[in-house]
């Protein structure tokens, strides 16, 4: 939308009125009467009527030159982002055969619908997800096993020996390569149990196998994206990587021996397509199957299954007897994968409502003409628009300023620049067209029929938490959906106040990353994400130690904290999804000299008990829980919620206290400094202890901090009388060990 002139007296009659009639006793006491029969309260009364019309063409003066200024610098509020996010269909009971599911299907978390970026053949097909993780120190009993196994068969326990155990990933959630024997995902496409019917096949699924034959498996992919550094080098853009992940089948025929009579299984290498980097950004990977022969199975001995490279042994009956093929997700040896989330018949979804041929209001033939579409906010670049004039149809072409279009009449004499006339141009978060007066763009003439086809998006409001978008009807029968992860990237409209702060800002940059304030103003500026603090370091790079402001020229650091982070509430992390928003956001905006470093900090944790004295007549819990309110948002890393924007000060000039924005860098944690912050909570008559810790360090006066350090309490103990030890804190901290899995010992020469 435009953005709106303040007035500069918005002051109306009455209010004059009651102003003035309120100084009276101040300036002459004597004055009692205030009713409107009196002469001088006549008085009020009339110089605030002049002074009412004064002040009104007062406020048109700098409304009408301010809009003009600012239609000049084409200063638009940044439009709203639309979540994104990825989906998987299961084929539970639909058919067997093809079955498509087309872009743009429907589905819905609650009333807001997302839709289909691509279509995909959801496979009739479930999925298993295995690692095979090391055993570093096996057992006693384990290796006398083994020896007893290689005795039977007169022969010696080879030195390479390996151990490792089979562990199930449910659900395809958190998947650590590194830590496997064979840096490999395993994945058991199994036949649906309605199918597993009798056949004449050895194992039941090689009609299942014929009609797979061909079709392509679509694999959704979302690697870790914890805090990570991204880089952008002067003169490049990011680099991603590229070719570190193969996914391969058996290959058929039977298993080919070494000379030792170990087995040396081949796998072919299937044809994966994307248009993402799957080590750092979400998406579907589209993989094409092979005839029915490469969808076939190795039938092993027992005490073959899942030596050296073979496929891990599933020993859940119910899963081994389904099993159609394995599909082996691998990387390099090198290479540090680590996915948050893996699932086969998966599709990217976007919040978005789609709006087909809206019918505007009717051309009137007048100049700068304006349309308003219904829903608003509407996603930029989404519109189109067609009219209908005698029976005629025009398509119309978007472009940023209508006054770059040609003439509406040719001019004699002037050149054919071959630019188009039918333009107009789309205000995203206002959802309003504009349209040319007859010089500069063609006008919609006189009852000329419009209508608009575009995406509107809730924004924000889209970002949902994983298992809320369901089914709706455009899925198929037989056929449920569901979004393993929360979506991500909803970003509401800028808001005026925000836009408004950046318009000097504007007039001085244009938009050009060169001084610190302007990384900080455009920085802020970045669609798509929720920025809650942001701190500058020029001439730094966290490559060189110690992190000090002017050690690295030519770089510049930016340490970026999201405003809000549901698995870390108290110490938000900026994950790789919001740093790439922002590299993608100040890329082009950099000069090509420098080096641009977009981090997140680097928590230290640190343990606190607290010892207090409770004052009489208060409650012990309400005080305690006040005392940790206090610490918690003395040593908070973002700025109190209720706080201002400060971080945007008009024009250039001192900066807000550091202070202001949380926790300073740099600054070390002392123990007397929590001890002060206690003592200001209500309640609190003193102070009897402080204990401050590092990890599992014993206790100190103070903790330094250093770089892009920031505190992050791991834990947080306020009692009445002496603090709790800090070793009774850390075990009342500690989250409870699991139990260790049964290790499958695997006979396996290399794993």
């Amino acid at each position: 939308m435009p953005l709106p002139a303040p007035a500069t007296d918005n002051r109306r009659y009455q209010a004059l009125v009651d102003e003035l009639v309120a100084r009276i006793p101040s300036h002459t006491p004597e004055w009692t009467n205030f009713n409107d029969s009196d002469p001088g309260v006549t008085l009020i009364q009339l110089f605030a009527y002049i002074t009412e019309s004064l002040l009104y063409r007062t406020n048109q003066i700098p409304e009408r030159n301010r809009a003009k200024f600012l239609q000049l610098l084409g200063v638009p509020l940044a439009p709203a982002q639309e979540a994104r996010g990825l989906v998987a269909f299961a084929n539970g009971r639909g058919p067997t055969e093809s079955l498509v599911v087309p872009r743009g299907t429907e589905v819905f978390a609650g009333a807001l619908p997302f839709r289909t970026a691509t279509s995909l053949d959801v496979l009739p097909l479930e999925a298993r997800f295995y690692v095979r993780r090391p055993i570093i120190s096996p057992t006693q009993e384990q290796q006398d096993y083994y020896a007893l196994l290689y005795a039977s068969y007169d022969k010696p326990v080879p030195q390479t020996l390996a151990l490792y155990e089979t562990v199930e990933v449910v659900g395809g959630g958190g998947v650590d390569l590194a830590e496997t024997v064979d840096h490999s995902l395993w994945v058991a496409l199994l036949g649906r149990t309605m199918d597993n019917v009798p056949a004449k096949d050895r194992d039941g699924w090689d009609d299942l196998r014929s009609k797979l034959a061909g079709r392509t498996l679509s694999l959704g992919m979302k690697p870790d994206q914890g805090a990570d550094q991204i880089v952008a080098r002067p003169g490049t853009p990011p680099a991603l990587s590229d070719g570190l992940l193969r996914f391969e089948l058996p290959s058929p025929g039977p298993i080919a021996l070494d000379a030792n009579g170990s087995p040396m299984p081949s796998y072919t290498r299937v044809a994966a397509r994307a248009d993402f980097d799957p080590l750092s950004q979400p998406g579907i990977i589209e993989l094409a199957l092979p005839a029915a022969a490469g969808l076939d199975l190795w039938h092993l001995d027992p005490l073959e299954a899942g030596v050296g490279d073979l496929p891990p042994v599933a020993d859940a009956p119910d899963v081994a007897a389904r099993i159609v093929t394995w599909l082996r997700i691998r990387s390099g040896s090198t290479t540090d994968v680590k996915l948050d989330w893996v699932g086969i018949n998966a599709a990217q979804v976007r919040q978005q409502l789609l709006i087909s041929a809206e019918q505007l209001a009717p051309g009137d033939n007048t100049p700068d003409q304006v349309r308003q579409l219904r829903q608003t906010p509407v996603l930029a670049g989404s519109v189109t628009l067609t009219s209908i004039e005698n029976n005629t149809r025009h398509d119309w072409t978007a472009i940023d300023d209508v006054r770059a279009a040609g003439p509406e009449v040719a001019i004699p004499g002037a050149p054919d620049m071959g630019d188009p006339l039918a333009v107009f141009s789309c205000d995203a978060e206002a959802g309003t067209l504009s349209f040319g007066d007859g010089f500069t763009g063609r006008r919609p003439k006189l009852d000329e029929a419009l209508y608009a086809s575009y995406a509107s998006t809730a924004g924000a409001a889209g970002n949902v938490n994983a298992g809320a978008l369901k089914g709706g009807s455009m899925v198929p029968e037989g056929v449920t959906v569901t979004n393993p992860v929360p979506t991500w990237g909803g970003a509401d409209a800028e808001s005026v106040a925000a836009a408004e702060t950046q318009i000097p800002r504007f007039i001085t940059h244009r938009d050009r990353l060169v001084t610190a304030e302007d990384f900080r103003a455009i920085t802020w500026r970045t669609p798509g994400v929720s920025i809650g603090r942001i701190e500058i370091l020029p001439a730094a790079h966290p490559d060189v130690v110690p992190l000090t402001i002017g050690s690295a020229p030519g770089a510049v650091t930016l340490m970026v904290i999201p405003i809000r982070d549901p698995a870390h509430p108290d110490a938000p992390r900026a994950d790789r999804p919001f740093l790439n928003t922002l590299c993608n956001y100040l890329d082009p905006r950099r000069l090509v000299t420098t080096e641009l470093v977009l981090r997140g900090p680097d928590y230290v944790g640190i343990w606190i008990s607290i010892g207090i004295e409770v004052a009489g007549g208060r409650a012990v819990a309400e005080v305690v829980e006040a005392v940790k309110t206090q610490i918690k948002a003395f040593l908070r890393p973002l700025p109190a919620p209720d706080t201002p924007m400060p971080q945007l000060p008009m024009l250039y000039g001192p900066d807000i206290d550091p202070a202001l924005r949380g926790w300073p860098l740099a600054q070390a944690v002392h123990a007397r400094s929590l001890q002060a912050a206690a003592a200001r909570a209500a309640g609190v008559v003193s102070v009897e202890d402080v204990l401050l810790a590092q990890g599992s360090g014993a206790a100190v006066d103070s903790i330094a901090l250093s770089g892009l350090e920031l505190p992050e309490i791991l834990g947080l103990s306020v009692v009445a009388g002496s603090p709790l030890s800090l070793d009774a804190l850390r075990g009342a901290t500690t989250p409870s060990q699991t139990a260790p899995r049964l290790p499958v010992p695997i006979l396996a020469e290399t794993c």
